[in-house]
């Protein structure tokens, strides 16, 4: 399978619109050139001054290329990182961003139809989203199935979206995944993401796996899915580049 490959380039965005999404959590959408194109799972780096040192930031972009050069980001900015408090600070100063992108080869193939097992944990969220956006727009009836995992209820902070899209979409089966039993039901299921897997998934040999989290979530969802069947050779992550094991 092919896809076409894009050179990276540095552009000025803007920032268009911040929506709160949870205490931890906003959605950015940035503005850029409408010549801009990516691939679907590719992300973004914004240039940051840290402390004196130009950093490249990487996001995951969150939705389907619009071909309008609008990019939605989610932003966790609870950490206390230089780096994310240089950018806050940016954001706030409401200058023109300086962008680079696109970047990342764990993409959904433009030729690619077998059904799809998104697997997701925290903010990674934000890739699966646009993978599986473009792959309804592609092929609406192909089969995508949505699994998020997080601590706890309140960090699924796009449930509610997820879960009328999937009731819209015939298609989209969305399975929210929490560790930790709490106030709010969620309908989903308790159990860390890896384990959650083991339980409710009999077969994947003919999908596509796309896995976004940290090195150990993802290689923990691969030893999963492994112990279930052989594992074949569609299976991406960004970790693989990374933070190969």
């Amino acid at each position: 399978m092919t896809h076409a490959t894009v050179t990276p380039r540095t552009v000025r965005c803007r920032v268009v619109e911040r929506q709160p999404l949870s205490q931890e959590v906003t959605r950015i959408w940035l503005q850029g050139p409408e010549s801009l194109r990516y691939q679907p799972g590719q992300y973004l780096e914004i240039q940051a001054s840290v402390e004196g040192e130009t950093r490249w930031l990487p996001f995951s972009i969150a939705n389907a290329c619009t071909h309008d050069g609008r990019l939605e980001l989610h932003v966790q900015f609870q950490s206390v990182s230089a780096a994310l408090a240089a950018l806050a600070h940016q954001l706030d100063a409401e200058s023109p961003l300086a962008v680079r992108l696109p970047k990342g080869e764990c993409v959904l193939q433009e030729d690619d139809d077998r059904p799809l097992l998104l697997v997701a944990a925290a903010t990674g969220m934000a890739q699966m989203k646009a993978i599986a956006e473009a792959a309804l727009q592609r092929y609406p009836q192909r089969q995508v199935d949505l699994w998020w995992g997080a601590r706890g209820a309140d960090d699924l902070y796009l449930h509610t979206h997820l879960r009328q899209w999937a009731a819209e979409t015939p298609a989209l089966s969305y399975f929210p995944v929490v560790e930790q039993a709490g106030e709010h039901d969620i309908g989903g299921v308790v159990a860390r993401i890896d384990d959650a897997l083991i339980q409710h998934v009999q077969t994947h040999r003919h999908y596509s796996i796309f896995l976004s989290g940290s090195p150990g979530m993802v290689y923990g969802v691969v030893d999963s899915l492994a112990s279930i069947e052989p594992m074949t050779e569609q299976v991406f992550s960004d970790v693989f580049s990374y933070a190969p094991r």
